[in-house]
């Protein structure tokens, strides 16, 4: 029969230690000096020996309870420091480290939950790609909400990544194996929005031939993910409501009463802050959305994963189109980090695809992200002046066309002499 162990926290082994010593010190101490006062003899000198004896060996044993301690801490330490994605990281490769431990653990400590972060990341969350600390933040959220049954509510700007984070919801919650339907509430005329929702009897209205099932019908036992929620009307948010409330409803021009089991998760870029302050959207309904709140971060507070996502881009357009493209120059790498993406992950999807099909060479160049007419060549990127943009776009394309600056306009889409222009003006130099 196997035995059962226990085990005693080193939180009472090591206090429960000291205080021992600390009371066999005062009560040989007092036996001592009574001792020594019975014999007619001066205590004095005896319990300073004694005293210091017992310094001494609580010391000792202080010292072997650390090393005790600390001793497979180190071992650790010793082989994590080994492994690329912990030492990889030190900007000190080289250099011995501090001789201050807590330090040197501390570091090791931090750099190898990060590295355990992104990995746990990875396994639950395949589909979204970030390893900055605001995404490991928002996955980490993301999988405690999950399996419960709670209303979510994905607040950000378009393009963000909504709908990706309500299918990660939907496949690591209880219901996973149940119905998940999408509606976006944007796309679809306010007039026959009720009716994707809830259904309709026949003869509803003008057209309604058969009796047609809702969206949130058929989520039953599933659940319904609502994008662009804050486009929703009032008298379609109070219906709502009472299927958030009381799990029942009724299909438009009927009268029976409906059950209904749904998890809700919905998404907005809209602030939905003013429109309750506009009475645009219902306060009650408001909060029962608002059981949890995702927030998440634009592209440009990311910055750390523009790469990252680019180079996913860059592998599946590449293997999509058939092109041999392999990576980014250096001027694209520096422009992708300075650009704002106000259009967020999917412009810079957008982006990196019509970059890869336009492509002539196994690097990115920056004249494929700034072809005529495309959104970047529009906007203006952040530290990175349009003159910037526009002389390096110029420069290469000349290059590219051997000086011909007929053919260059062509592709810039300017006149020749325009382009002679700029030329002169931003005294660019050319290839022959």
């Amino acid at each position: 029969m196997k035995q059962s162990r226990f085990y005693i926290s080193l939180y009472i082994i090591i206090p429960f230690i000291i205080t021992g010593l600390t009371i066999l010190a005062g009560i040989i101490s007092f036996r001592l000096t009574k001792y020594n006062l019975g014999e007619g003899a001066d205590p004095a000198q005896p319990v300073f020996w004694f005293i210091i004896g017992v310094g001494i060996l609580t010391f000792v044993i202080g010292f072997a309870l650390v090393r005790f301690i600390l001793k497979p801490v180190e071992q650790f330490v010793a082989k994590a420091v080994k492994l690329a994605s912990i030492s990889g990281d030190r900007n000190d490769k080289g250099k011995e480290w501090s001789v201050n431990k807590i330090e040197q653990f501390t570091t090791v400590f931090d750099r190898v939950t990060s590295v355990l972060s992104r990995m746990d990341a990875r396994h639950f969350f395949p589909q979204i790609i970030g390893e900055s600390l605001a995404m490991r933040g928002l996955l980490s959220l993301i999988k405690k909400v999950a399996p419960t049954d709670s209303t979510v509510l994905i607040l950000g700007e378009s393009g963000t990544g909504k709908e990706l984070v309500a299918t990660s919801i939907y496949e690591n919650c209880l219901r996973k194996n149940k119905p998940f339907i999408k509606l976006n509430c944007a796309a679809i005329p306010t007039e026959l929005l009720e009716s994707e929702l809830f259904g309709h009897e026949k003869g509803a209205f003008t057209g309604a031939s058969t009796r047609r099932k809702g969206k949130i019908e058929i989520a039953h036992n599933g659940t319904l993910f609502l994008d662009e929620i804050g486009e929703m009307s009032p008298n379609i948010q109070v219906h709502l409501l009472r299927v958030l409330e009381e799990k029942e409803f009724t299909r438009v021009g009927g009268n029976e009463l409906i059950k209904v089991d749904v998890r809700l998760v919905s998404a907005t870029n809209r602030d939905l802050q003013a429109a309750l302050r506009d009475n645009k959207f219902r306060e009650d309904l408001y909060y029962r959305l608002n059981v949890v709140t995702i927030d998440l971060p634009p592209l440009r507070e990311r910055t750390e994963d523009i790469l990252l996502l680019a180079e996913f881009f860059l592998k599946k357009f590449a293997i999509e189109n058939m092109k041999r493209v392999t990576g980014f120059s250096k001027e694209v790498t520096e422009f992708l980090f300075k650009y704002p993406w106000p259009g967020n992950v999917r412009e810079l999807e957008n982006t990196v695809e019509r970059a890869v099909i336009l492509a002539q060479e196994e690097e990115i160049q920056l004249k494929d992200l700034l072809q005529k007419n495309s959104p970047l060549v529009m906007s203006s990127p952040v530290n990175y002046t349009l003159s910037e943009v526009e002389i390096k776009h110029i420069r290469d394309v000349l290059n590219d066309t051997g000086g011909n600056y007929s053919h260059a306009a062509k592709i810039l889409g300017i006149s020749r002499v325009t382009l002679y222009n700029k030329v002169k003006k931003y005294k660019i130099g050319v290839k022959e």
